[in-house]
């Protein structure tokens, strides 16, 4: 019975700190870190992010746990956990992403991400919907009830300039806040895949959702800007 209540208090206390953190921020920096390893090798090695607030401030840090196997063979496709840690050393979000397809040959097998604050409590899920051309997902709550959607450009490259992804209504017909990837030089661009990314979201948007955006971030950032090895970036939702 003690060990349960300590339980709850902890559960209870990750989701206070993520309340506060989240309520009165509708931005969110993503910055990832450039890993000299995987520069010097080829090798792919544990994606690592900075998580700030509008001011620069770190607020968290992301970290990938994964195998040499899997970050090698499987590339950008890769099943994954990462681990969103606080200033205080607590892992406080974690997010889960299972082997799925990636080809318009295989329409019900798409990319998904289940995100769980505290580790193990799922809040809400990130869903790939098929597009021939258009790279689309669906936001979904707890109780997997659609919330909003995510829908980006035809095509997801471009030099000197950011690449928007809309943050939409269920309708698709008011856009409610977006994912960026940000335009980080042409150096870094050229010789790593270490992304910046902005997150903006209505203020009073529910911070269970607004947790799921970060995690949509990462997602978009794994299928659409991660090299490994002699994989190039993907141009478009299917390649």
């Amino acid at each position: 019975m003690l060990l349960i209540q300590k339980q709850m208090c902890c559960h209870l206390g990750i989701l206070l700190s993520i309340h506060q953190q989240h309520s009165k921020i509708n931005q969110v920096l993503v910055h990832q870190q450039i890993e000299l390893l995987e520069v010097l090798t080829g090798f792919e090695t544990n994606n690592k992010y900075e998580i700030k607030n509008s001011l620069g401030q770190r607020v968290y840090f992301a970290v990938e746990d994964n195998d040499f196997c899997t970050r090698n063979c499987c590339g950008p496709s890769r099943p994954f956990t990462l681990r969103i840690i606080d200033n205080m050393g607590k892992e406080v979000i974690t997010l889960e992403r299972p082997l799925k397809c990636s080809s318009c040959c295989f329409p019900c097998c798409l990319q998904e991400l289940e995100i769980q604050a505290p580790p193990g409590v799922p809040i809400g899920y990130v869903i790939q919907d098929w597009h021939p051309c258009l790279p689309k997902f669906t936001i979904q709550n707890e109780k997997r009830e659609d919330v909003l959607k995510i829908i980006g450009p035809c095509v997801v490259c471009s030099c000197c300039a950011d690449i928007d992804f809309e943050i939409k209504s269920l309708d698709e017909q008011i856009v409610v806040g977006k994912i960026s990837k940000q335009w980080s030089g042409f150096v870094r661009e050229a010789f790593t895949d270490a992304d910046n990314f902005g997150i903006q979201f209505p203020l009073d948007l529910d911070v269970k959702m607004k947790a799921v955006m970060v995690g949509a971030c990462f997602l978009i950032d794994f299928m659409f800007f991660e090299n490994t090895g002699n994989r190039e970036q993907r141009t478009g939702v299917w390649q």
